[in-house]
């Protein structure tokens, strides 16, 4: 931990999150609020934690993020995204252990574009033969 503050950026879909990680008692910011507040959805805490839960890193460290852009479900796989970078930077043995997890690979599904001539990326308008 030869650095004080270690930042990240954690990418998915449109949501991108800025992290910073500072070693700490693990608290989670995240603009400006604690985790569970602007979250608010129990379910998205264990995952925003994985990464410290892979590295043995629990309470260790304090997250302090910007997210925007996408869903809360997109943003907290930003955040994810971000931690893990940032945790790798901070200590590149991680890495193994993250890359395993399949935390460090940035997941590039996005949504498809509208084409012209169609109702959607693939569906297209209802065809009548009379």
């Amino acid at each position: 931990m030869a650095q004080e503050k270690t930042y990240a950026t954690g990418k998915r879909k449109t949501a991108i999150a800025r992290v910073w990680i500072t070693p700490g008692t693990g608290k989670m910011n995240v603009n400006k609020h604690p985790l569970e507040d602007y979250f608010g959805n129990i379910f998205f805490e264990p995952k925003v934690s994985r990464p410290f839960s892979v590295t043995e890193t629990t309470d260790k460290f304090d997250v302090m993020a910007t997210v925007k852009g996408g869903g809360k479900s997109a943003q907290v796989d930003a955040l994810v995204h971000g931690i893990s970078k940032a945790l790798q930077v901070l200590n590149p043995e991680l890495r193994d252990s993250l890359k395993k997890a399949g935390l460090l690979t940035r997941d590039s599904r996005v949504k498809e574009r509208k084409k012209y001539g169609q109702r959607g990326a693939r569906a297209r308008f209802q065809f009548s033969k009379r």
